[in-house]
């Protein structure tokens, strides 16, 4: 078993894997959805990308809402939501909704990143022209038409919305949202599966730093990681082969290459050079791959290291099965006494 027991998610973005339609994306997200809920996982997320072949998950709230209404328990979220790329009342109204459809099941993770290339950024933003830096007054505006102060009249009011029980994340692969998520004593999600560099100092400024909440009087940290298992360390191995092909891609910045989660290969020294490998492993390194007593080593490792509260699952497996497989053999690593 593990040394210390804490709740386990999963971090999804619709997959559309090479070969399918991006609907067959969106309707194995929710098959997905349905088997982690049977595994116990505490909650399946969200993340808003745009601009991506591999990936089906930009109307976030759309496809959590689908998400919530075919599972019964499973608390249900966005990690996250890019917020610069939205306006505040929308979001609120929006998972005001969520909320009212779904009561005690939705969280709301917010990032400050676009989700994809400044070109697209700026189609989405439109005339707002937001690029992030103003993310602290958006969180205050959306946050007071959530939870207006008392005895407020305000002049805009998001119904739905407003009054609404809807946990508040921030999300960050740096330490920025990890000191503004200390400030305002806001739970706090790292991105440590593309982002494994400043896992430790963006959790220590945030343990460091948290101030008590109205909602939160001690820190809640969650921690994102790429997790591939498998039966033996050699098919994970293997397995792991697409996820590094969709991080090269990235680096190449490739866009007449094939569309879509590319399956696993036998030899990725075929494939990138040494810098691309370099590149590609500063981003994916701290991944946890291999089989059942692989993963619950690297685990306790990492979670003794870390001290997080939560584990987010993340990792792209070609094979649909074997994700499943994969997600199956994590729930018993956690579950196991």
């Amino acid at each position: 078993m593990l040394d210390k027991k804490i709740p386990y998610s999963l971090l999804d973005v619709s997959s559309v894997r090479r070969g399918w339609t991006v609907r067959e994306a969106l309707l194995h997200t929710v098959k997905l959805a349905k088997h982690a809920e049977k595994l116990g996982f505490h909650r399946f997320w969200l993340a808003e990308h745009h601009n991506s072949p591999s990936i089906a998950s930009s109307a976030t709230s759309v496809l959590i809402g689908q998400v919530a209404a075919h599972t019964h328990a499973i608390r249900v979220g966005a990690g996250g939501v890019m917020l610069p790329n939205h306006a505040s009342l929308a979001i609120a109204e929006q998972f005001g909704t969520l909320e009212g459809f779904y009561p005690g099941r939705i969280d709301l993770g917010l990032g400050r990143a676009p989700g994809t290339d400044p070109l697209t950024a700026k189609a989405l933003r439109g005339e707002r022209h937001t690029n992030g830096a103003n993310f602290p007054e958006q969180l205050k505006e959306l946050q007071s038409y959530i939870n207006p102060p008392a005895h407020a009249r305000p002049a805009v009011r998001a119904v739905p919305g407003e009054g609404a029980d809807l946990p508040i994340w921030l999300l960050g692969s740096s330490d920025f949202s990890a000191a503004l998520a200390a400030q305002e004593g806001l739970p706090f999600a790292f991105a440590g599966h593309f982002s494994p560099t400043y896992i430790i100092p963006a959790l220590n400024m945030y343990y460091n730093n948290f101030m008590p909440s109205r909602e939160h009087d001690k820190p809640y940290a969650m921690l994102a990681v790429n997790i591939i298992a498998a039966p033996t360390d050699e098919e994970a191995h293997y397995l792991a082969t697409s996820m590094y092909q969709m991080f090269l891609s990235l680096v190449r910045s490739d866009k007449s290459a094939p569309a879509g989660l590319a399956p696993p290969v036998d030899n990725m020294e075929e494939l990138w050079t040494e810098q691309e490998k370099f590149y590609v492993m500063q981003q994916v390194g701290s991944s946890l791959i291999g089989s059942p007593s692989t993963i619950k080593e690297k685990l306790n490792e990492l979670i003794n290291k870390t001290n997080v509260d939560e584990i987010m699952v993340a990792g792209h497996i070609f094979d649909f099965e074997k994700k499943l497989k994969s997600l199956e053999i994590i729930a018993d690593v956690f579950n196991a006494k």
